[in-house]
């Protein structure tokens, strides 16, 4: 039987008109406000000056031109730099993985109880929290130049985010598996392997190899501290004004990162 439609006071008899969202409209506005005083207070704290950026372009073009045309006699160079620049990202994430994998069990909630979930928790969010450059100048002073201090810096780093993927993706998982498991008689490490693994591992390896590229563009920025790699060179030929061998390595880096990007984007889509 259809439904009848009361006639409101006020309106057309069978008529009835939504009532008007004030307080969601107030809210609105305010957000908006709040994020327009947010991005100014922002621009006028940057001395953002458009008339100034348009002057510097003569100079941009100037220092451009200083690279042109690359200098292929450190063809040698090229080739042994991007070889520990993808050493060091490899097994920095390698070394990451590892931790990351135990720690993100200790983090998850769902296996590991509250007084160890939640300090593992804050001790990743540490982790994530303490910038790259740091843990590379700190380890070049401490273990001295070349890959090593950037492979540690890497993987500390790195396991601040990676244990907080492999944890949010175990806390994800589907509770039956697990419970079948138990009532079974499953030990640790069964519960593990069947009935988290065969469901989050398609997830930890996409988290993996994403946290793959970033480490490999962190490289280059950790080889102007001494962390080896490609960037080291880099810095040394700016310093030595040898403009054309920095606009060398600039193009290898370039194609290096796309190419693995492509990669990483091919093996993530099989693994959906």
């Amino acid at each position: 039987m259809p439904k009848k439609i009361l006639p409101i006071e006020g309106n057309s008899p069978g008529i009835a008109l939504p009532r008007p969202r004030i307080v969601e409209s107030l809210w609105r506005a305010g957000l908006i406000l709040v994020l327009v005083v947010v991005i100014a207070w922002a621009w006028t704290g940057t001395d953002f000056d458009i008339k100034k950026l348009i002057n510097s372009l003569p100079r941009m073009a100037d220092f451009l031109s200083r690279m042109v045309p690359p200098d292929m006699t450190v063809a040698k160079t090229v080739v042994v730099s991007t070889g520990e620049t993808v050493q060091i990202a490899i097994f920095g994430t390698f070394m990451s993985a590892l931790a990351s994998f135990i720690l993100g069990m200790l983090a998850a909630e769902n296996i590991s109880p509250r007084w160890l979930s939640q300090p593992t928790k804050w001790f990743l969010a540490i982790l994530r929290g303490i910038p790259v450059i740091l843990l590379a100048l700190m380890f070049v002073s401490t273990v001295g130049l070349g890959p090593f201090p950037g492979v540690l810096a890497i993987a500390l780093h790195s396991t601040g985010m990676l244990g907080k993927f492999y944890a949010e993706a175990i806390e994800n998982a589907r509770q039956g598996p697990l419970e079948a498991l138990d009532s079974a008689g499953a030990n640790l490490s069964q519960r593990v392997r069947f009935g988290i693994l065969t469901q989050v591992g398609p997830d930890l390896a996409r988290d993996t190899l994403f946290r793959f590229e970033l480490n490999l563009r962190e490289t280059l920025v950790l080889g102007l501290v001494g962390a080896g790699g490609i960037g080291f060179y880099i810095l040394l030929y700016i310093r030595a004004f040898q403009y054309e061998k920095v606009a060398t390595l600039t193009v290898v880096v370039l194609i290096m990162v796309v190419l693995v990007e492509q990669i990483s984007v091919a093996i993530r889509r099989r693994l959906r």
